[in-house]
């Protein structure tokens, strides 16, 4: 079924994976990406080589994602998703989960703005992805540009519409020594942006 998918994906959006910063290696990683649609992390997932995708996980928000018995196989059988909660709750850390995955050695796709953006550029990074980086200072982060997605799946739209899309796998970045929360994450939006067509 995720071999399916992957060619239906390829199919509607004649996406490929461009690897313009790092080569597509099977090592431990944090894909990072701009969000304007659902069909995000499906796009990303079909653009990764066969043997990157056992495993990564794309992150799926759980009160959307598990709305449906449909949704729920979908997420949890196929793209063996992570589950987070969009809104924080005093007895659970939103960030468990993603950890959780990274201590087991899985690789991450992740959408540090944490909503979906209609606009050019993503808006600004919340804390999440910095947390991460501090933990897991071995983990590679990979900002990773979507072209042309907001077309195929807007937001409020179910079925996608066919429109040549792109990936663009930029250069790693990593939590340098002493750096705060504020600059890390306004370095990586800057790499986010680098990541575009035509910018590396």
């Amino acid at each position: 079924m995720g071999l399916l998918l992957a060619f239906i994906a390829r199919l509607i959006t004649g996406t490929q994976g461009h690897w313009k910063g790092c080569p597509p290696k099977a090592e431990q990683r944090i894909y990072f990406a701009n969000h304007q649609s659902h069909f995000d992390w499906v796009l990303i997932w079909a653009a990764l080589p066969r043997e990157l995708r056992v495993r990564t996980r794309p992150i799926a928000a759980r009160d959307y994602w598990t709305a449906s018995p449909f949704k729920r196989w979908l997420t949890s059988a196929v793209f063996n998703a992570v589950y987070v909660a969009r809104q924080r709750s005093d007895d659970q850390d939103p960030l468990q989960p993603l950890v959780q995955a990274l201590e087991g050695g899985d690789s991450l796709v992740i959408f540090p703005e944490g909503t979906r953006s209609n606009r050019g550029e993503p808006q600004a990074f919340k804390s999440g992805l910095f947390h991460l980086a501090e933990m897991f200072p071995g983990v590679q982060l990979i900002p990773t540009w979507i072209d042309n997605v907001q077309r195929v799946m807007p937001k409020g739209e179910v079925v996608p519409v066919p429109i040549l899309c792109t990936v663009t796998f930029g250069t790693p970045i990593n939590l340098q020594p002493g750096e705060d929360k504020r600059d890390f994450l306004e370095r990586a939006r800057g790499a986010l942006l680098a990541a575009q067509p035509g910018r590396l």
